[in-house]
Parts: C-alpha cells; structure tokens; sequence
C-alpha cells in the first residue's frame, strides 16, 4: 500500500487525492480524537518507566544488537528461540528499564554535561584512537557503523546519557570499601582443592532406547513445542553496489600499473635488507679489546661466548633489518660489519659489545609481473569510487520517482538479488547460512527493523559502497508440526531416554558407594576403570568437565553424587578437600579485591535503581515486547 501511495504521489492528480485523503485523517482525529493508542499504551510502547516510554523498535534494535554481540562472543549462530529461552529478552528489557530510571533521576537531580565535555571525551577514548596515538576518525565512524548508529548525533546523545548514568552510580556506590570478611570467603572459595575419585558410565551403559510410539512421540513434542519453533523469516531484496563489485582490472593497462609499481616499488613492493646477528657483551672495554684480540688470533666466536658461560641462544639477536636494533650503535655495527665477520668492538646501552654478523639476506623487489593483478585491482577499485557514485545518483533518482529496488537496479544496468527466506541470524529454513549478504550484521540489523513497503535508507559499506535493501515479504514466527520435525523431535526424544536410563543406574550405583563400597569396586563391578582427580577447583579440573566439577563442590566432602558430562554419566565420590592459608599479601587475593568492590557496587546500584523504579513506576506491555523479538501473539 505505502509503495502504491508512493507511486501515486508522482503527479498532480494522486498528490490531490492523497492530499484530500489526508485532509479527511486529520478531521476525524480532530473530531472523534485518537482512542485507545495513547491511552495507557502506544501500539509502539513495549514499557513505560514514569513519563518515558520505551518503543518497540528501541527495544528490537537494542535486542538485536545484544544478540549479535553474544554470536560474536561465542563463535556461533544463536537463533531466536534459543536466545529467548536463555532469558536475552528480559536481560534487555530490564537495561531499558534502569537506563530509563536512571536517565530520569538524573534529570531530575539537575546533571548535565557540556558538548565540550562530551566531545573531550569521545576524542581521547582509546576505542577511536588510531596509529598516531590521536582521534581516528575512520575509525570512530566504522565503530558507529557496526553498532547500528544511523547517525552522530544519536551515539553522541547516548554517550551523554551514558556518562551522567555513570556518574550518578559513582555518587551512590562508588569506591566501596571491600570487609575482610568477604575476603576471606572469596579465598576459601576460590583456593580449595577437592580430590574425588569417579568412573564415567558412557552412553552405551544404557543400552538400545526402544523406539518411540507415535504417542509418546507426540506427547514429547507437544511438551516441547517451543523449542522446535520456527523463527521469523524474511523476504528481502538486496543491491549493493561497492568499488570492488564495479572495478574492472581488465581495462587498467599494463603503462598505468607500471607507474604505480615504479612509483611505489621502495616503499611497498621491496623487502630491507635483513641480517641474522650474534652478540656478546664484555662489563669492560679491556675484557671486550682481549676477546677481539684472540678472534683475531682464530679463536671462534662460539668459544669466546663459552668461556664466558654463554650458550649459542644467549648470543642470538636474531634476524633483523637495520632499525628494528634496540640499540642504534649496534644495529650500526652489525650493517657495516660483513658476512661472516665480527665487528670491532662497541660501546652499547649495555656494556661493550662484539658483533657477529651470520647471514646476510639482501634487499629483494617483488618483480612488476608478480605483483601487476594486485596494482590493476587497486587501481580499478580507486577508479570504480566515482562509478560507485554515478550509480548511486541513479539508484536514488529511480527510487525517488517511485521505482522498486529491482527496476531502480536496471534502470542502472545492475541486477538487485532475491533472498527467499532469512532470519535474523542470516539463515535460511534449512538452517543453512545464506551466503554473500553484503555488510551481513549491518544488513540484518537494519531488515529486522524494518517492514515491507519501508522506504528504508541507504546502508554505506567499509570500502565506501552502498547497500540497498527492501522487505518483500515476512513469515511470523510459528509453531512447527510434528511431521516438519520429526527427525529432530525423534533424535531429541532418543537422547532424553538414553539420559533418563543412565541417570536411573547411576543413583543406583551412588547408593552403593554411599553404602560403603568404594567407587573402584563399584566400576570394577560393572566392567569400567575408576579414576582420581587431585586437582579439582571450582575454576576447573583437568580431568572432570564443568558440570561435575560444579556437582562435586556442591556436595560435602565424603559424599557421593552423580551428573551429567553430555553425552554419558559421571559417579564419584568426594575424597577430601584442602584450602591454603588465608595470606592478605597474596597477589591473587589483591587482584581479587578491585572485582569484589565492583560487584559490591552493583548490588547497591542495582537496590538504588529498584527503589527508583518503585518510584516512578514500572509497566509492561507484554503482547509488545513478545510480537517485538518474534515471540509471537498470546490470547
């Protein structure tokens, strides 16, 4: 509708109509007034804190950005449903909801920061200092891209509000003193060793899981229906037009590459001179003139480093060129001393040195015809910016005159791409990650955002390219059948009965240990080894994973207990747990101390922040915040 509205637009008699339509909007909100929308909750209102209101689309990008960041963190894809059922969508929530108190309580409190402050700020932060050591900004403006900024001005206002939160939580909790008794505890929890002797049941412990009837099959889906959900997939168009995508390295001649390649052939194409140098230090000039003298009467320079105690790593100072030399009058020598020959000796930073030059590796120059397809690129993709430009203006004056993405693409002689289905993780319904989405965090972010017929703006790329994009269609998360995931649901159910066995046999055997039968009886018992592990902490163990070494601190020391290790079942027993000296000069217990106050900080902060809340008032508007991350309509 809105494309159509668009199209209408384009001459007088749509502008006319569309104006009168308008007209008759306007009348009836002035005559019958606007209903419900802004009573109580806006249609775009997720929570409202006090007077502020919290919309939905703040919250899917803030969701979105969170979600995102996690993926970066652990390496993998995270989809929707597994994001929500780890609580994202209420750890998100709840951010908006202080930050929206906080920034209330500080207006309020009269707290305010000049723009010259804001910008002293932004300009000596070490996340936007480049090589130079000053403010990069390249690199502020890349770093405003990747967090999703649409503009300056709002990451500005956001820092803003972000330092007076700061400063606000300083005044309140800043700087507590961390007691000797939480110290203390800190050291004991952390410092106790545990040893515990166990035996590992694997998998095949359990036996053959019979197959499942249709019944119990379905019983197990429908109690798990969430977790074989499907997410909220999209239909978009896409068009990116970039230097590298229009650089043609087949019309840059042979003359304009060997220009650039003789132009820059010192400074890019051509290694320095290297030397492989050995080096021996004398306290004193007589000692280093002696040592000079016996090479020259055909002493070795191995022998001389032998007398002195020194082996051949200890005379090493490795291949270098000339200025990489801590010491200049070193680095001096060793390049006007030839190869295979010691120098005289020099006075160096630390004491007087003889200088062994091994090897010599020439200067060397990558030859034009090794290096010409990367010049001709380079050069194609400097001359294809002002193409990217052209291209631009003629995307953008198709789009204006109402044109769809597709048409606007020909009517530039390029070709706009289709993607059937993608969701918010950039996979497609096979759960296959759909390939060459250009600027792919950037690209999602902003589709996720958006709706179909959003005449959305245009999203610029690292190189200096552009990326348009159109929602062409949208499938709302739902409920999957049976039938679409019964090998999932099948092999889900398998491994929670397999599961379900071996944790039915190992409270057995846990009964038998905590009888009086030691764990190596037990495992001899049933055809397994036992082990021992003398290491466990609760940082880790070398020989338990995680789980058990979380299970084995949470029994008492001479009991047994069982847990999972992912695939199979650990059995073990506490044998005795050991806890060094409390030490108020150990380094790790000062190191402890600064994380201690801080999470002593945030507990107040976080009863600071409650009170508040309580204070201004808290709603949710639950049905919004759920249809916000895709979680669906409840009745």
């Amino acid at each position: 509708m809105l494309e159509g509205m668009r199209r209408a637009s384009q001459n007088w008699l749509g502008k006319t109509i569309i104006g009168v339509l308008f007209g008759f909007l306007i009348l009836s909100f002035a005559v019958w007034g606007i209903g419900d929308i802004f009573r109580g909750f806006g249609v775009n209102t997720v929570a409202k804190v006090g007077a502020v209101e919290i919309t939905a689309e703040a919250y899917r990008a803030a969701y979105q950005t969170q979600l995102q960041n996690w993926q970066r963190e652990s390496r993998r894809a995270i989809t929707n449903d597994q994001a929500r059922a780890a609580g994202l969508d209420r750890l998100v929530l709840s951010r908006l909801i202080s930050e929206a108190a906080l920034d209330q309580r500080a207006r309020k409190l009269g707290l305010a920061m000049a723009e010259r402050d804001i910008a002293q700020v932004l300009v000596t932060d070490p996340a936007f200092t480049g090589p130079t050591g000053k403010f990069d900004r390249q690199r502020f403006n890349d770093a405003l891209r990747e967090a999703g900024y649409a503009s300056e001005q709002r990451f500005v206002q956001e820092q803003r509000q972000t330092y007076l939160r700061r400063e606000l939580a300083l005044s309140i909790a800043g700087d507590a003193p961390v007691p000797k008794a939480l110290l203390e505890a800190a050291h004991r929890y952390g410092a106790e060793t545990r040893s515990v002797e166990f035996v590992t049941l694997p998998e095949s412990f359990a036996g053959e899981a019979p197959a499942a009837t249709e019944e119990a099959l379905n019983a197990f889906f429908e109690a798990r229906k969430p977790a074989f959900r499907a997410p909220e997939y999209r239909r978009i168009v896409t068009l990116a037009v970039t230097p590298s995508s229009v650089a043609d390295p087949s019309k840059v001649s042979d003359a304009d590459a060997q220009q650039v390649y003789d132009q820059s052939k010192a400074q890019r194409f051509t290694s320095a001179e290297r030397r492989e140098v050995q080096q021996i230090v004398f306290p004193s000039e007589a000692e280093a003139n002696a040592a000079s003298q016996k090479l020259k009467d055909g002493a070795t320079f191995q022998a001389i480093a032998a007398e002195r105690g020194l082996s051949d790593k200890d005379i090493e100072l490795g291949t270098l060129v000339r200025t990489a030399f801590a010491d200049p009058a070193i680095g001096q020598a060793a390049f006007s001393t030839q190869e295979g020959a010691v120098s005289e000796p020099v006075k160096s930073q630390f004491g007087v040195a003889l200088v062994r030059v091994a090897k010599v590796e020439p200067q060397t120059a990558r030859p034009f015809a090794e290096v010409a397809p990367a010049i001709k690129q380079e050069i194609a993709e400097r001359r294809g910016r002002d193409e990217v430009q052209k291209l631009r203006d003629m995307i953008e004056d198709a789009r204006t005159s109402g044109k769809p993405l597709v048409e606007a693409a020909k009517a530039a002689g390029l070709e706009a791409t289709s993607i059937g289905a993608v969701d918010m993780n950039g996979r497609d319904k096979n759960g296959a990650e759909v390939a060459n989405l250009p600027e792919r965090e950037q690209l999602l972010r902003a589709v996720f955002a958006s709706d179909i017929g959003v005449d959305n703006d245009v999203l610029t790329t690292r190189d200096n390219g552009y990326v348009w994009f159109e929602v062409a269609g949208v499938d709302p998360a739902r409920d999957r059948t049976l039938d679409e995931v019964r090998d999932r649901v099948t092999a889900s159910w398998r491994s929670e009965e397999v599961s379900r066995v071996l944790q039915e046999k190992s409270t057995e055997l846990v009964k038998r240990v905590e009888g009086g039968e030691s764990v190596e009886d037990v495992a001899k018992s049933i055809g397994l080894t036992a082990q021992v592990a003398a290491d466990v902490k609760r940082t880790g163990s070398q020989s338990l994973p995680p789980s058990a070494v979380a299970r084995v601190f949470a029994v008492a020391v001479g009991a047994a207990g069982s847990v999972s290790d992912g695939s199979g079942r650990i059995v073990f027993k506490v044998l005795d747990a050991n806890v060094p000296p409390y030490d108020e000069d150990n380094e790790a217990l000062k190191a402890l101390a600064p994380r201690l106050r801080e999470a002593m900080t945030e507990d107040i902060l976080a009863q600071y922040i409650a009170r508040v809340q309580d204070e201004l008032g808290v709603t949710i508007n639950e049905p919004a915040v759920r249809a916000a991350v895709g979680g669906g309509e409840t009745n």
